[in-house]
């Protein structure tokens, strides 16, 4: 009974050590390379678009604190609420 668990033994892990050995000798190859390098190339393009979206999500939240502090959100006057410096009124003297 023991050398027939040694023999499973010895067969399961000589099965683990040539599924280990194929995958390394399939990543030196020419097409295993590529794969590495386009794998590693799409990381890199989903990394940058992440940091592009954090980029215009603080940019957008960093904007509307600055046109709430400045009131640059605020409505803008009607015509009749609009006074230049240095002009009467539309109901001033000049008026016909």
């Amino acid at each position: 009974m023991r050398r027939l668990f040694w023999l499973a033994m010895g067969v399961t892990i000589g099965a683990l050590v040539v599924r280990k050995l194929s995958r390394a000798a399939d990543k030196i190859t020419p097409s295993g390379i590529a794969g590495s390098i386009a794998e590693g190339l799409r990381d890199l393009a989903d990394a940058i678009g992440e940091f592009g979206a954090d980029i215009r999500a603080a940019a957008a939240e960093r904007e509307a604190e600055i046109r709430s502090g400045t009131g640059l959100d605020a409505p803008l006057p009607t015509g009749d609420q609009v006074q230049l410096p240095g002009r009467p009124g539309r109901h001033g003297a000049h008026s016909a």
